[in-house]
């Protein structure tokens, strides 16, 4: 139910595509270049929220007290629009530090 725009402004997570795959690995195959693949479990959710949002009580962990309240979210969920971008967000500032930068 979110609206871009409205909900959230940025959504967009750069991504590989299939094209550039083979090239990439043809060169660095003829430069002798390590190669290094990752894959990270549940990534989106660890992706950190710099907008505000809220979503009702989980089923099965309502507040049987406080039926009406809704969840403040610090950290993104499969589903929200801004998923894929915090979590490359996220990423991307952490191979930065470790001495990463884009080609």
């Amino acid at each position: 139910s979110q609206k871009a725009g409205v909900d959230c402004d940025e959504t967009f997570s750069p991504v590989v595509k299939p094209a550039t795959i083979r090239p990439v690995l043809s060169i660095a195959l003829s430069k002798s270049w390590l190669i290094h693949q990752l894959d990270v479990q549940n990534a989106f959710l660890h992706g950190n929220l710099h907008e505000t949002v809220y979503m009702h009580q989980p089923m099965g962990f309502r507040d049987p007290s406080h039926p009406d309240y809704v969840c403040l979210l610090k950290k993104s969920l499969y589903g929200l629009k801004q998923a894929p971008r915090a979590w490359y967000q996220r990423f991307a500032e952490f191979v930065s530090t470790i001495g990463f930068h884009h080609s």
